[in-house]
C-alpha cells in the first residue's frame, strides 16, 4: 500500500512539471497583441504609400501639405504646365441604397512639360475607354457621405490622380501634375 501512494505522489509530481505556467493576466497579453498589430498595420500603410510616392493626409490641416506633396513627389516643376480638357463627362449612380443619387464628373488634367504634348494627348485617346470605366466604377462605388466636403473631394482627387498616373505612364514618374473639377455635380 505505500507502494501505491509513492506511485501516486510520483504520478501528481510529474503531472504537475508537466503543466505549463498559466499567465497571470490573459487581459495584458491580449492588449500587448494588438496594440503589436495596429502599429505594424499602419507601418506598412505609411511605408506603403512613401513607396508608391502620394501623400497621405495626416491632419485636418493637411489639405495644403497634400497639394505640396503632389506638386514635391510628382514631376519636378519647371513652371511650365499645361492642360488637357477634352476628357469626358463621367456619370455615375452612388452607392446609396434606396436612394436614386448619381455623380457627373468633368475632369481637367494640369500636364507637366515633361510629356510631350502630342503623345500624351494620343495617348489619352487611346486610353479613354479604359480611363472612363475606371472612374465609373470608382464613382458608382462611393456613397453621398464619401462625396460631400472639401477633405473627401481633395481625397477623391489624389486617388483619381494617383490611379490615371499608374495607367497612363506606369514605371514611370507620374506626368499628371494634378486633377481638376471643371464640373461635379451630385442629384
Amino acid at each position: 500500500m505505500a507502494e501505491e501512494e509513492e506511485k501516486k505522489s510520483e504520478n501528481e509530481q510529474q503531472k504537475e512539471e508537466s503543466k505549463e505556467p498559466q499567465s497571470k493576466n490573459p487581459i495584458l497579453q491580449w492588449a500587448i497583441l494588438g496594440a503589436v498589430v495596429i502599429v505594424l498595420a499602419g507601418a506598412g500603410f505609411f511605408i506603403g504609400r512613401m513607396i508608391k510616392g502620394s501623400s497621405v493626409p495626416a491632419a485636418a490641416g493637411a489639405d495644403q501639405q497634400d497639394s505640396q506633396a503632389q506638386t514635391d513627389n510628382s514631376v519636378p516643376d519647371d513652371g511650365k504646365t499645361w492642360f488637357y480638357k477634352d476628357f469626358e463627362p463621367v456619370v455615375a449612380n452612388l452607392n446609396d441604397p434606396g436612394v436614386m443619387r448619381y455623380a457627373r464628373a468633368t475632369l481637367t488634367f494640369e500636364i507637366s512639360s515633361a510629356a510631350q504634348q502630342d503623345k500624351t494627348i494620343k495617348l489619352f485617346q487611346d486610353k479613354t475607354p479604359i480611363l472612363t470605366n475606371w472612374l465609373t466604377i470608382y464613382l458608382a462605388s462611393l456613397s453621398l457621405e464619401d462625396i460631400r466636403g472639401d477633405r473627401n473631394l481633395k481625397r477623391i482627387q489624389t486617388q483619381i490622380l494617383d490611379a490615371f498616373n499608374e495607367e497612363l505612364f506606369p514605371n514611370q514618374k507620374p506626368k499628371i501634375v494634378h486633377i481638376l473639377f471643371k464640373e461635379f455635380a451630385i442629384q
